[in-house]
């Protein structure tokens, strides 16, 4: 029998740390994955899958990542349920995350942040304050190697063109 969920996404949110009574760090994040297609209106959809972590990697997350954050996660699906105030059984798919990885610097973050990548209802678009990259100087040469030649010949393709 094989369990195994590997995501990457943007955070939501920032990361929710707690502690239980013995101590142990426990972190509840979302992680907004975009899907591989457009809907009908050529619009990017995404999934919002909580998520959990645990003891040290709990209180990593929640102190080197923020709402935005570029991470990965490997893990497997876990249900639990509960009983709520109104005695009624409550059931929750999470992902239990056993590995996460940091996919993107502080830095860039920041960079992000400052560039103006805001959350409009827990799906992020990208509304530039500034230009984000130097301009390209194409007689910049690299190390030994000769500037690149400014006759490359351009392709002009689309995203269904793509076999992926």
């Amino acid at each position: 029998m094989l369990n195994r969920v590997v995501l990457v996404g943007r955070l939501t949110r920032d990361p929710e740390l707690r502690y239980t009574p013995n101590g142990v760090a426990v972190a509840n994040f979302t992680v907004a994955v975009n899907r591989p297609f457009r809907n009908q209106q050529g619009e990017q959809e995404a999934d919002f899958i909580n998520c959990v972590t645990w003891r040290k990697q709990a209180e990593n997350l929640a102190n080197y990542m923020r709402k935005g954050s570029l991470i990965g996660v490997d893990g497997r699906i876990q249900t639990r349920s509960y009983e709520n105030q109104e005695g009624r059984r409550v059931w929750v798919t999470e992902v239990l995350a056993e590995n996460i990885q940091f996919l993107e610097s502080k830095a860039a973050s920041q960079q992000r942040a400052d560039y103006g990548l805001h959350a409009q209802n827990d799906s992020y678009q990208h509304q530039p304050s500034a230009p984000v990259h130097q301009p390209f100087d194409e007689t910049q040469t690299f190390g030994d190697e000769s500037p690149l030649e400014p006759d490359v010949e351009q392709i002009d393709i689309s995203d269904d063109d793509l076999p992926f």
